[in-house]
């Protein structure tokens, strides 16, 4: 009986200790992310390293797009808004494309992405190929188009759809009613939590390269 009064007491002083922790948590939401440093780099379609976890300003924005996808496409020019929109905001972005690379050659998907730049007028955008997904698993994104916003601790703040456009595949409502993106952005800026931190987003889905190698 006295063990079991000690395990008890103990697991009531955890409990309310566990309890104080939490009234104690500022209620900054995140949404659940690979910790590890926030110095992953990859290198862009210049040749130039780029670090999207570790944004140089307020947040950084990480959209995850595919030269094929016919919704990640549609998107362009909204994304290409936002990130004009919040550069004066001090909120940078990046195109992460999630090709599969079927080719022998990695020049066949490079010049494929940089006539896409081109067609889609990606002009001011930092773009990279995510050739081994790395940057798509750590972000834990699964579709394309998808956004991924950074804050400037490196924590994942948003991840999910852009807006509501696309109800579902081949879906789509006559008007954006929730621009969900924009809304997490601006909440990252004012230091509030994002009200729905992650969003289920309708898109082309990320293939990981082994499984064309199986």
């Amino acid at each position: 009986m006295r063990s079991a009064r000690v395990v008890s007491r103990t697991a009531f002083v955890l409990l309310i200790t566990a309890a104080a922790l939490v009234s104690r948590v500022v209620a900054t939401q995140v949404v659940p992310a690979d910790r590890r440093s926030s110095t992953t780099e990859i290198t862009d379609v210049t040749g130039r390293p780029l670090s999207p976890f570790a944004p140089a300003g307020a947040a950084n924005v990480i959209f995850f797009i595919a030269t094929d996808c016919p919704i990640s496409n549609s998107y362009a020019p909204e994304i290409q808004r936002i990130c004009k929109d919040y550069a004066a905001h001090d909120v940078s972005c990046a195109l992460m494309y999630e090709d599969a690379d079927l080719s022998s050659s990695a020049s066949h998907l490079d010049a494929s992405v940089r006539r896409h730049l081109q067609e889609y007028r990606y002009s001011d955008i930092p773009a990279a190929i995510d050739r081994s997904r790395t940057i798509a698993k750590r972000a834990k994104a699964s579709v394309t188009p998808q956004a991924v916003v950074i804050d400037r601790s490196g924590t994942v703040r948003y991840r999910g759809r852009i807006d509501n456009f696309y109800a579902a595949l081949g879906h789509t409502r006559r008007e954006v009613t929730a621009r969900d993106l924009r809304d997490a952005v601006d909440a990252v800026l004012s230091g509030r939590s994002v009200r729905h931190a992650e969003t289920e987003a309708v898109g082309c889905f990320i293939v990981d390269p082994s499984e064309f190698r199986k």
